[in-house]
């Protein structure tokens, strides 16, 4: 069939979208066919969306299906970002993409603060993928013998997981949690630089081939929800997912005044009035002013899942003021990222890591310390833009 007969019968609802492809030579083909059905049905033009410099080849065998193009979003940097990790140790200048006004030039006011006050300190504490499966059984009698069965056969279980991967290892299957005849082992997996959620996936699945063969006990599901995977959770909070981080910095009395146009105090007393009682008034899972808009803009300019924002602005904000000077802290216990795999082969999210040197193997806890000096950065000017009550002011010259 040439074009129009294709998207003839796309528009009489004759072929479905993802059939375009067996009639094509390529996915470029296939896309333009698409596109152009799509701008018939909805009676629009979508140029701007067909002006991509992608590989949709390449995108289209791991990335997207029925692509009809790119989305563009602007892009920017905030820096030089001083960072003193165990990874990161230098000065950066951290690719954020946003449509939001003021949030560049917000985080920029952070690094400026970080980078005269000597620097970020920051630390990967805790590596874990986890994947959690759902098993039904007949009792709470026959619950146990499965908990059990987990707990006795680890050794074993490891090594069949850990044979579907060549860079996934088994740390821990815990908690093993049983409601009724149902029962939730949360498996708990190191991924390396890769963000790991297939990985895990795929040795999990494994494991429970030889639950079925030894007890003749079906999943009755992949996931079963304790993983917590794009949720927020309290047990990510407690246990840790992803990459587990921390931050802090002490800025100096005259720089918090020069550069943040406050006090440590006011600073002080801000967050224990908002990130603090009022986060815990709302009930909130985030005791944090905005870590969301770091975390979505980096993720968005690196190539990360960001369906895994929700977990990414878990954490808790401190600042204190110590006798003029301002201690002040940012902990992220569940930040899923990676820097191979994923939408991180995609040119302009790889340019991206490239930007901050992390594109590759080996590169992940960098990344990560990176992430959360910026997530420190940001949640520093915006605490301070509200204790000095700049905040609306920020917004209203240039959110415009």
């Amino acid at each position: 069939m040439d074009k129009e007969e294709i998207i003839e019968k796309l528009l009489a609802g004759e072929m479905k979208l993802y059939q375009i492809d067996k009639f094509t030579a390529n996915a470029t083909e296939a896309l333009d066919i698409r596109r152009e059905f799509i701008e018939r049905h909805s009676d629009c033009k979508l140029e701007k969306i067909a002006d991509y410099t992608l590989d949709m080849e390449l995108a289209f065998a791991k990335n997207i299906e029925n692509p009809i193009g790119t989305v563009q979003i602007p892009i920017g940097v905030a820096g030089p970002l001083k960072v003193n990790g165990e990874y990161a140790k230098d000065d950066f200048f951290v690719p954020l993409a946003t449509s939001e006004g003021a949030l560049l030039a917000s985080v920029n006011r952070g690094c400026s603060a970080i980078t005269a006050a000597g620097g970020a300190n920051a630390r990967v504490i805790g590596d874990k993928m986890t994947r959690a499966p759902a098993i039904k059984t007949d009792s709470v009698v026959e619950a146990v013998k499965v908990k059990q069965w987990f707990e006795e056969k680890f050794d074993e279980l490891k090594e069949i997981a850990e044979s579907t991967t060549s860079h996934g290892k088994l740390v821990k299957i815990d908690p093993i949690i049983i409601v009724g005849n149902y029962v939730y082992p949360r498996f708990v997996y190191s991924t390396g630089d890769s963000m790991g959620m297939n990985m895990v996936t795929i040795a999990t699945e494994k494991v429970l081939a030889k639950l079925h063969e030894d007890l003749g006990v079906h999943a009755l599901a992949l996931s079963g929800n304790l993983c917590v995977d794009k949720k927020p959770a309290a047990i990510n909070i407690v246990e840790g997912r992803g990459k587990t981080v921390v931050a802090d910095i002490l800025i100096p009395e005259a720089i918090v005044r020069a550069k943040l146009k406050t006090t440590a105090k006011a600073i002080e007393e801000v967050n224990v009035a908002k990130n603090l009682i009022g986060s815990a008034a709302a009930g909130s899972m985030a005791f944090n002013a905005h870590f969301a808009n770091m975390i979505g803009a980096i993720f968005l300019a690196t190539g990360q899942d960001e369906a895994h924002v929700v977990e990414g602005s878990l954490g808790i904000t401190t600042a204190e003021d110590r006798d003029g000077d301002l201690y002040f802290s940012v902990n992220m216990p569940d930040l899923p990222i990676a820097t191979i795999g994923g939408g991180t082969r995609l040119e302009t999210a790889n340019e991206g890591l490239q930007i901050i040197d992390c594109a590759g193997s080996g590169k992940v806890n960098k990344f990560a310390e990176i992430v959360i000096s910026t997530v420190m950065a940001g949640e520093l000017s915006l605490i301070a833009a509200i204790s000095a009550g700049h905040l609306a002011k920020a917004h209203q010259e240039l959110g415009r």
